[in-house]
């Protein structure tokens, strides 16, 4: 697993945790926040799988 991947699935885990908080506060911009946290996430994790893969071959 490259550090890519690793600090992209840290964003995800910090997003969900981001937006549990604002749905537990009815915080809307936070647990908004935290949904966008978590697709940067998702994007650069796949991006550091991707990036792997081909330096593999």
């Amino acid at each position: 697993m490259s550090n890519q991947e690793i600090e992209g699935k840290r964003k995800k885990i910090e997003g969900q945790v981001r937006e549990t908080v604002g749905k537990a506060t009815d915080d809307r911009s936070e647990e908004i926040r935290g949904k966008g946290e978590q697709i940067r996430g998702s994007v650069e994790e796949e991006a550091g799988k991707a990036k792997r893969k081909l330096e593999r071959h």
